[in-house]
């Protein structure tokens, strides 16, 4: 019977400490978990707003790339002439 106190003592004394040591850094592990995923919500949330106006901004770049084509190859004509 002495033993079985000797064994509840080392449990109460050496693991339940330990535990609850363990227990406190993997609470404190998902609690950050927890504050980056809200983060990473509001940066997507954040992102669905700008991704709304990629359409009409799809449509600006095709102008411009039309624009820049137009010139380019104006001017290289205008090159090949010139070494031609």
């Amino acid at each position: 019977m002495v033993w079985w106190w000797i064994g509840n003592v080392i449990l109460l004394l050496v693991v339940v400490p330990v535990l609850v040591a363990l227990l406190n850094r993997v609470l404190a592990a998902l609690e950050r978990i927890r504050l980056a995923s809200d983060e990473i919500l509001t940066g997507g949330v954040q992102l669905i707003g700008e991704v709304d106006r990629v359409p009409e901004l799809l449509t600006g770049t095709d102008e411009t790339i039309a624009d820049v084509s137009t010139g380019a190859v104006r001017y290289a004509g205008s090159v090949a002439k010139l070494l031609g």
